[in-house]
């Protein structure tokens, strides 16, 4: 395709220069777009030969649609110029209008000039007028006005005589006497109508005193009760045409009834003394459910609805003896009785059935909205009172229950006993029942406040056995020194041993439902700390007695003769013979404490080294003896009531076979078994029993002793207690393999 061919086919645009007018930036920008676009156009449409023959379809279409637009473009601009045509046509009409109006406000302003002059020349006629309108309204109410005083007199005379509605009426027509003068005098106050000022309130006191007293009134004269109210509903819907504040009367009646109420039952002259708290208490339980039934059946007739009336009587008691109740909490600090007695009463009895809970009350009183009587900080302070203040107490109880048993100890008689011969005081019952009683007591209250007291008492009754162990140790050591001897020593450390057990039988008395079982724990290990303290200084006095006998054990003598043995059983018996007046288990301890403690000394005894058998006779004879004494002391306390599977005695038999070996060389094996039986005995108590033999060598000795050590250490038998650990064996000396001569 040639250059002139592809001229022809672009349509003819003009140049933006050729545009009459301004030049737009963007009208330039638009032009260019349009013809770059028209180019891509011709050149996609024309660049086949082929399409050449339809060249002039192209441009008789493309003249029809350019004839289309321009004449649509005549047709809006057609229609844009009349627009135009209208709206000048319409400016021209306005700028008339305007022309007229602008004429017309200056022809008023002149008019207006005129009459502000007239009016300040006829302002003097007008004062004048008014004046004259004033006169002649005084002049119509001059009759109504002379009799004014006389009016407010007579108003007076019927507020004292309680007659409300007479009183109000006349008081509103003198009222209304006031508004007419205000209104015909022009605003003007006339002095005459001083004293409708005073007169007014004489007359709203006279209705606050009268609804003040609405439950006296309501049973003696519910007529000027009803009275009362309905001044007071009346003036609160009025209202006055005088510049004055509105007398809300009903807002007074409400506090006039709240303010009667407080003061019938809470005024300072009736709140209680000290010690009082509880008559008090007592009085309005009485007096709160007659007040509230009087409100519902004869007070609320009397007043309106809208007053709620029984549901205000409800809440104004309750909150004035809870303000009450707070000026009891931040005075001097409540004893015992009266903090138990007003936790009680605020906790139960208000809210109880006799009281705010009363299936009586109606659901006019609204009760369930009350706040408590005493709030949680109240109740802590409370229950700490009441805990701190019993805890004194209960330590001077025991402190006297102490005192006096202590006192007992140093009587000539021996202690009191029980129909059945045990030995018996009332300590224990005294002790359990002051505890008991102020816990249970508190259950009465709240879950806490028995929390808190069980505590208390658990730690008082421990305090009180820590006490009554230290009494006993100074009652044996002054009874051991002969500071301050006992006739009766022994009886009553037996009696103190009864008194330990009453208090773990009955000690379960203390645990309320819903505590911890692990609560008593201190007190049960307490009690056992008490037990065994008392069998040890038993024990002790027992010792007191035996040791001078056991000095002379072993021996020749205890060899050829079982009078030693026989005579520490002898003052064991006589020891043992009010034992039998300690409670079970008590006396099976004593028993079994009292048998060991004989064995013991008797082991210790043989472990002195006093005695070395010269030869197999005497190792005989000691070895029968052994078997003789643990026979002696089996059957004495057997006698006594101890049974044989608790006794110690035994032991001597194990250690006769020990003696009665034969053959030295087997003693490993007699050293093994009594290990066996007794994992605690040592080398040096091995070796005072091969002492007493006083025929054993060095390297027998040295070949017992290793059976010792040979195996793991054994598991002591069941039940068995540890006996040779609490024996103290000498030391042996460097020739101590060596026999060390007979010993009288």
């Amino acid at each position: 395709m040639d250059s002139t061919t592809k001229d022809e086919m672009q349509p003819a645009l003009l140049p933006v220069s050729s545009c009459p007018g301004p030049e737009w930036p963007e009208q330039q920008r638009a032009e260019r777009l349009a013809r770059g676009a028209a180019l891509k156009w011709a050149s996609g449409i024309f660049y086949r030969p082929e399409q050449l023959t339809r060249l002039g379809q192209y441009r008789s279409r493309e003249v029809q649609r350019t004839c289309s637009l321009e004449a649509r473009m005549k047709s809006v601009v057609q229609s844009y110029l009349e627009g135009v045509k209208t709206g000048v046509w319409q400016l021209a009409q306005g700028l008339e209008a305007v022309q007229e109006a602008r004429e017309a406000l200056g022809q008023a302003h002149g008019l207006l000039r005129g009459m502000a002059e007239a009016v300040q020349a006829l302002e003097p006629l007008r004062k004048q007028v008014s004046q004259h309108q004033q006169l002649q309204a005084l002049s119509q109410l001059l009759p109504r006005l002379r009799a004014v005083p006389a009016s407010v007199a007579h108003t007076r005379s019927l507020i004292d005589a309680q007659r409300l509605l007479e009183a109000y009426v006349s008081l509103r027509e003198l009222e209304q006497l006031q508004e007419e003068t205000w209104a015909s005098l022009g605003d003007l106050e006339l002095p005459i109508f001083e004293g409708l000022g005073p007169l007014s309130e004489a007359l709203g006191q006279a209705v606050e005193v009268a609804v003040g007293d609405a439950g006296q009134l309501a049973r003696e004269d519910p007529a000027l009760l009803v009275a009362a109210v309905r001044v007071a509903e009346v003036e609160t819907g009025r209202t006055t045409s005088l510049e004055q504040a509105p007398r809300d009367w009903r807002q007074r009646c409400l506090r006039a009834l709240q303010e009667g109420l407080e003061r019938v039952h809470f005024g300072t002259h009736l709140l209680p003394g000290p010690g009082a708290l509880a008559g008090w208490l007592e009085a309005l339980r009485v007096a709160l459910p007659a007040e509230l039934a009087t409100a519902e059946a004869l007070v609320a007739p009397c007043f309106p609805p809208h007053y709620k009336v029984v549901q205000l009587w409800a809440h104004t008691l309750h909150s004035g003896l809870r303000r009450c109740l707070q000026q009891f909490m931040e005075g001097p600090e409540l004893g015992a009785a009266d903090a138990f007695t007003l936790l009680h009463w605020a906790l139960h009895v208000y809210l109880g059935p006799e009281m705010m809970g009363s299936l009586e009350l109606g659901p006019e009183a609204d009760v369930s909205q009350l706040e408590p009587l005493l709030t949680l900080e109240n109740i802590e302070q409370l229950e700490a009172t009441f805990v701190s203040k019993v805890q004194a107490n209960v330590v001077q109880w025991l402190q006297k229950a102490l005192d006096g048993e202590v006192a007992e100890w140093g009587r000539e008689q021996e202690p009191d006993t029980d129909p059945s011969g045990f030995y018996h005081s009332p300590m224990p019952a005294i002790v359990l029942q002051i505890l008991e009683e102020n816990i249970r007591v508190t259950s009465l209250v709240s879950e806490s406040l028995q929390r808190r007291v069980h505590g208390m008492a658990l730690s008082e009754l421990g305090a009180f056995l820590r006490s009554f162990s230290d009494a006993l140790i100074r009652f044996s050591r002054e009874h051991l020194r002969g500071e301050a001897m006992a006739l009766n020593y022994v009886s009553y450390l037996l009696a103190a041993l009864n008194h330990q057990s009453a208090l773990s039988s009955s000690v379960s008395v203390l645990q309320p439902d819903g505590v911890a079982s692990g609560a008593l724990a201190p007190v049960e290990a307490a009690l056992e700390e008490l037990q065994r303290r008392i069998c040890r200084l038993v024990l002790e006095a027992l010792l007191v007695e035996l040791q001078p006998l056991f000095m002379a054990l072993p021996s020749r003598q205890w060899l050829s003769s079982s009078e030693l043995l026989d005579d520490v059983c002898e003052r064991t018996a006589r020891f043992c013979r009010d034992f039998w007046r300690v409670r079970n288990p008590g006396v099976q301890l004593l028993l079994a404490e009292a048998e060991r403690t004989v064995v013991l000394q008797y082991l210790c005894a043989l472990m002195q080294g006093r005695l070395v058998c010269r030869g197999a006779d005497e190792r005989n004879q000691a070895a029968e003896r052994l078997q003789h004494d643990a026979a002696k002391l089996r059957d004495l306390f057997l006698d006594l009531g101890l049974e044989e599977n608790f006794q110690c005695a035994p032991v001597l038999l194990t250690l006769r076979k020990l003696l009665n070996l034969r053959d030295p060389t087997m003693l490993g094996l007699e050293v093994a078994g009594l290990r066996q039986q007794f994992p605690d005995v040592s080398e040096d108590h091995v070796s005072a029993l091969l002492d007493l033999r006083g025929d054993v060598s060095r390297e027998q000795r040295l070949a017992a002793l290793s059976s010792l050590q040979a195996g793991p250490q054994p598991t002591p038998p069941a039940g068995r207690r540890a006996l040779f650990s609490l024996v103290p064996a000498p030391t042996p000396a460097p020739s101590s393999c060596l026999p060390s001569g007979p010993c009288a």
